[in-house]
């Protein structure tokens, strides 16, 4: 049954918060953003969709935010400066527990954001993006775990020196895409990453990875594995979401699957109109027709006025999002793999949102959503976070 698109009620937002109080919610992708930049993935107010009190305001237990980097030159500059960027995050991330007023703290284990829970604190678990941050030395995950890292993600856009990227880098000196494949899905040196992952007790996430490189991941992990932010492909046609088989295989392995409501990865791809008139959208702004997801591409435009005509034009396109898109990929799951295997990781602060799910304080909002649907008040606590630290517990158990 559909759910409806009008504001919950007074009566159904209690019935969400008692739920919300008696489990566990998790988010299981998020973005950090860093004091005195200038970002255009924010909340309206200006401030981190994921801050503290939005989090409290939304029943928001813990989330997992990225320590990430974006495509550099695969050199050592590249690398110095991806491991910067994200030592930056890092820091952010770690000055947020710090200050004693958001009453944060930083979490490695389902335990510790339980125990966290019992003493009115919320959640931060900190995920690795991208082995361009540590170059060619896989050593460097052992770095990052010891700094707190649990989640970890090969690729972010653009492949790397470990992986394919479902979203190859687009170069503005040639005007195109990389090759679909570099490695085929995995390099030698990607295969040790997940083993190294694997023996750390690090969770593998295999988000933004290339068809091949998933299937290969969930061939070599020896632990379940989680996809932190990516919707279901035969229901929106863009690579970044996970085909059928790699679906199945994630089941299967024990792993996760968390929706995400990133208008770019919900909308209808089979709508030859919308199809249309995002091409248009894109060769006025003089970008290439072709693209990986709507938006793609809009940081090449350079003049910030024609930037912003472009980006509210396809967000004009896309609409202001459904409840009901994002249910849809949950339903499809669940009849898929079942309800142990499907999650939320929402990408906020880094282009994930949508009109009743725009920020933490909004998750109740898709609890309500939920419900409506039919699920019941355990499966809500499964979807929101306790298949996750089913995930992470189990990945915990690797041998240091």
């Amino acid at each position: 049954m559909p759910t409806v698109e009008t504001p919950a009620t007074d009566q159904a937002l209690v019935r969400a918060k008692r739920i919300h109080a008696s489990t566990i919610v998790i988010d299981a992708h998020a973005d950090i953003e860093i004091s005195g930049r200038e970002s255009a993935y924010v909340g309206a107010d200006g401030r981190s969709k994921v801050a503290p009190d939005k989090m409290q305001a939304g029943g928001v237990d813990a989330v997992v935010m990225a320590v990430a980097s974006g495509p550099l030159p695969r050199n050592e500059p590249g690398y110095q400066k991806a491991r910067r960027r994200a030592d930056r995050k890092l820091d952010a991330a770690k000055a947020l527990v710090a200050d004693a007023s958001n009453n944060l703290v930083l979490s490695h284990s389902a335990e510790e954001v339980e125990a966290a829970k019992v003493e009115g604190k919320r959640s931060l678990i900190l995920g690795f993006q991208n082995t361009q941050i540590i170059g060619k030395d896989i050593a460097g995950l052992d770095q990052y775990y010891e700094a707190g890292c649990r989640v970890f993600a090969l690729t972010h856009i653009g492949h790397n020196d470990c992986a394919d990227s479902s979203r190859p880098d687009f170069s503005a000196v040639t005007g195109k895409h990389e090759v679909v494949e570099e490695h085929g899905g995995l390099s030698t040196l990607g295969r040790q990453a997940i083993r190294r992952i694997n023996r750390l007790g690090g969770l593998l996430d295999v988000c933004q990875l290339s068809k091949n490189a998933t299937l290969q991941a969930l061939d070599i992990s020896s632990a379940p594995v989680i996809a932190s932010h990516s919707n279901v492909r035969a229901l929106c046609d863009v690579s970044r979401n996970l085909s059928d088989e790699e679906i199945d295989l994630i089941g299967e392995n024990g792993g996760v699957v968390h929706v995400t409501p990133f208008r770019g990865y919900l909308y209808d791809t089979a709508d030859r109109q919308l199809i249309e008139a995002i091409r248009v959208a894109r060769v006025n702004a003089k970008l290439p027709e072709t693209y990986l997801y709507p938006f793609e591409l809009y940081w090449e435009i350079k003049d910030p006025e024609e930037k912003i005509a472009f980006t509210d034009e396809v967000s004009r396109l896309l609409g202001p999002g459904k409840m009901d898109s994002l249910i849809d990929h949950i339903d499809y799951l669940v009849a898929r793999i079942g309800i142990d295997h499907v999650g939320i990781g929402t990408d906020f602060n880094h282009g994930g949102g949508m009109k009743s799910f725009n920020e933490s304080s909004d998750a109740l909002n898709v609890t309500v959503g939920l419900l409506q649907r039919g699920y019941s008040e355990e499966d809500v606590g499964k979807i929101w976070g306790r298949n996750f630290l089913r995930a992470l517990t189990a990945a915990n158990s690797g041998i240091l």
